[in-house]
């Protein structure tokens, strides 16, 4: 089933058109991607899914700017930045892009401010409106008095969130999460993938790369990868969604 929004690059966040990439491993050619074409709208909450080698990863290096194509186009707010350089693209992430890992990737003796914080470091933002924009962003994630806590003295759930929240802090145009409830047990997951439903409802992008379908089904659309081609991309009826529960 097609998705039900025609995208293009005008009136998309992201927008990938014909992507392929290709490496070089000794003599012989692999084609990662072979002629990718899709689109994410403002506001979508969208699943990438497909097995080991499907091509996911490498879409979502891409879709992050950690990775350029090979050939094709991607259009992010509307410019053309597959052809940047390494130091346009690490703007373009610093900038707009959020990212939560499954690892989380905080710093173990920075407390959970100061990991929140970083983006902004990087950014050249002033201590006290860092400060200030990092509270922010924990209080955003339930986490507004663990700010002085160290990643071992937080729970797995906890140290997601305050990835979440360190992610959130740039105010980006896009949240993208690698398997995000990858290293959470199923009760932590779901609170996990409540907090992201809430973000999709006060109006953020996200997009979250999983092989689980139930974390995938939490999302309005899933696209399905596989063999370097979108096998489906499909909207998911409210009816069939999966809404994760009230308690916590």
């Amino acid at each position: 089933m097609q998705t039900e929004i025609e995208h293009t690059a005008e009136n998309s966040v992201i927008f990938l058109e014909n992507i392929q990439k290709i490496y070089k491993m000794g003599q012989e050619f692999v084609y990662a991607l072979r002629g990718v074409t899709v689109g994410v709208q403002r506001n979508e909450y969208v699943a990438i899914m497909g097995p080991s080698g499907s091509g996911k990863s490498t879409l979502m290096n891409i879709i992050g700017c950690l990775d350029t194509p090979t050939t094709g186009n991607y259009f992010f707010n509307k410019v053309n930045v597959a052809g940047l350089d390494d130091n346009d693209l690490a703007e373009i992430r610093n900038r707009e892009i959020g990212f939560v890992f499954q690892t989380f990737n905080l710093l173990p003796r920075s407390d959970a401010l100061h990991n929140v914080e970083l983006p902004l470091i990087y950014a050249g933002v002033g201590k006290d409106e860092r400060r200030e924009r990092a509270l922010e962003a924990l209080d955003h994630v339930g986490l507004a008095d663990r700010a002085s806590h160290k990643p071992n003295e937080l729970s797995g759930g906890q140290r997601q969130r305050v990835a979440v929240a360190r992610a959130l802090v740039t105010r980006p145009s896009i949240i993208l999460a690698d398997e995000p409830t990858g290293n959470l047990d199923s009760k932590t997951g779901e609170d996990i993938m409540r907090l992201f439903n809430e973000l999709r409802e006060q109006g953020n992008t996200l997009l979250v790369v999983t092989h689980e379908e139930d974390v995938a089904r939490h999302a309005e659309r899933i696209v399905r990868i596989k063999d370097g081609l979108v096998e489906r991309d499909e909207m998911i009826p409210a009816s069939e969604r999966i809404v994760p529960g009230s308690h916590t």
